[in-house]
């Protein structure tokens, strides 16, 4: 991989990351498109290394709630900011329990499957769509919803259905406020990044060779920066109840990669 090829794909994982088009489904085309022949490992080790920075961004974006939260904790009561770590600590338990039992079948999809793509993509649509034209409301996250929410997430480590658009439309669908949607469906990815990048160093699967190291670095830089600027704007968007556009969008890249992957 050429450190041009590490700096797009950088870019298109800062961006797409927040924004509800899935930013596996659009590494997986982007490999395809600049020819990365990387093993179905290799190839997520890099997809792990651009999340890892598109967490960090969350953070900094979110580092306001994450000081309240900190400080809610310290006053060791059932307050309302300890309840919402614990609906994150519970919409994690359907993505633990993917990667801890199903990661080998996992990591075989990340192989430049674009014909998987293009279908999970056409169903990000469905799902954009069918938020897009879900009521307001001013309701919050409930602890039952946070683990449905949960679940879409699981379902969102396929390669084209998009975390956020999946974690959002379903957290909309539930009949909750889009803004605070899209708050918690960004906060609840930060500890399962974290997490995986944890188990990988521990496990080994995670090495340091001088070939790689420019171009993950470089990577690393491009998507945390291209994420903070995603996310201030996915969360101006969400506000503003525009996700029939990314619907759109996903439909007519879904269409495309399954029409190349047949022809190809």
């Amino acid at each position: 991989m050429e450190i041009i090829d590490a700096i797009i794909l950088g870019v298109v994982q800062g961006l797409t990351e927040f924004l509800p088009v899935s930013s596996s489904g659009h590494l997986e085309l982007g490999k395809a498109i600049l020819g990365d022949n990387s093993l179905p490992k290799e190839s997520l080790l890099f997809t792990v290394v651009l999340h890892f920075a598109t967490a960090l961004s969350t953070m900094v974006i979110f580092r306001k709630d994450i000081v309240n939260i900190i400080k809610g904790i310290l006053k060791f009561e059932w307050n309302e900011d300890l309840q919402f770590l614990a609906k994150i600590a519970l919409s994690m338990i359907p993505a633990v329990i993917v990667g801890l039992f199903f990661e080998e079948q996992l990591e075989q999809l990340f192989g430049g499957n674009i014909m998987l793509v293009g279908f999970m993509l056409i169903i990000t649509a469905i799902l954009l769509f069918l938020a897009d034209r879900a009521k307001d409301t001013n309701k919050n996250v409930s602890f039952k919803n946070a683990f449905v929410i949960g679940i879409s997430q699981a379902i969102a480590m396929l390669p084209g259905i998009s975390r956020s658009g999946a974690t959002i439309s379903t957290s909309v669908l539930l009949g909750n406020d889009k803004t605070k949607a899209a708050r918690f469906s960004f906060l609840m990815v930060v500890p399962l990044i974290f997490g995986k990048i944890a188990k990988d160093i521990m496990s080994g699967d995670i090495t340091y060779e001088s070939s790689n190291f420019t171009n993950l670095g470089i990577g690393f830089v491009a998507a945390f920066v291209a994420g903070l600027f995603a996310c201030k704007w996915m969360i101006a968007l969400v506000k503003q109840s525009k996700l029939i556009y990314f619907s759109i969008y996903c439909i007519i890249v879904g269409l495309i990669a399954v029409i190349w992957s047949l022809s190809a």
